[in-house]
């Protein structure tokens, strides 16, 4: 135990260390050089930086923003995350429940096939076998490929991404679900057999028990994918999301929202990642 303490302790200590150097160069290679551009530029050339809301002063980074720029957007956007101005300026919560929505949505969907499909699969060597060049075939296909499908056939664009999570979500499910199912081991089937226990106890007393950690891992695989394509299919069909919002401040020229938007994309998925490894703890068993 004081092991597992003294390790996690170092650790952290490291994680900071290297925050601290990766915060350190960003500080250097935007800190503003000595003289800035300004000294370089004619009145005319000076006033229309200003105009094109560049500081003549000059960052070293031809207009990467600064600490105190990320500092200035990151409050802003938690001062006041639920705020609704319209279609187009929404808080960072609003958008980012809406990414979750979707995702929640698909990846349910997803779970009530894959599951109960993949119990069946790793029961039976016959649908193994039956099904195994369907699931191999699909199972490449980029997510993003279903879109233009999607669009077409669903005509709307919230219903087409949860499409799109639930068609990437399902493989991984699929798969550690039939995997761990036949990888039961022959012992514990055989017991209860010998006990004569009826399939439907067998299946959750037995089976489900010992496939758990395997399933769990295929759910966490898909969860992680899920958060991946929401951004990247948002971006494609607008309106609502944490997608939309790297999209849309892109396009505002609004560097410091997009870095803001990508350090909370990363957060909410390191966060998604730990919930399906602590159920994944929870159901693990050590022989």
């Amino acid at each position: 135990m004081r092991t597992q303490a003294s390790l996690s302790l170092r650790a952290g200590v490291l994680s900071l260390l290297l925050l601290v150097l990766v915060l350190g160069a960003w500080y250097a290679a935007t800190a503003p050089a000595a003289g800035g551009a300004a000294a370089t530029l004619s009145p005319q050339e000076l006033e229309y930086a200003r105009m094109m809301g560049k500081d003549p002063g000059g960052a070293k980074s031809g207009g990467f923003p600064t600490l105190v720029d990320m500092g200035k957007t990151v409050a802003g956007h938690l001062s006041n995350p639920f705020y609704d101005n319209g279609p187009n300026d929404k808080g960072i919560a609003i958008q980012l429940a809406h990414s979750l929505g979707r995702v929640a949505m698909g990846f349910g969907l997803a779970c009530l096939l894959a599951i109960p499909l993949g119990f069946v699969i790793g029961m039976s060597p016959l649908l193994h076998r039956a099904l195994d060049p369907f699931i191999q075939v699909l199972k490449p296909i980029s997510p993003l490929a279903w879109m233009p499908l999607a669009l077409y056939t669903i005509k709307d664009s919230s219903a087409s991404g949860i499409f799109v999570i639930f068609i990437c979500s399902v493989w991984p499910m699929l798969v550690n679900t039939a995997f761990g199912v036949a990888s039961v081991k022959r012992e514990w089937l055989n017991v209860a057999r010998t006990l004569e226990v009826n399939p439907l106890r067998k299946a959750f007393l037995v089976i489900l028990p010992a496939a758990a950690p395997t399933i769990l891992t295929g759910m966490r695989i898909s969860m992680g994918i899920a958060w991946l394509v929401i951004v990247a299919a948002e971006m494609l069909v607008g309106g609502t999301g944490i997608g939309y919002f790297v999209w849309n401040e892109w396009n505002n020229l609004s560097l410091t929202n997009v870095i803001f938007a990508i350090l909370v994309i990363g957060v909410v998925g390191m966060l998604l990642d730990l919930a399906f490894g602590r159920l994944q703890k929870w159901v693990t068993y050590v022989e």
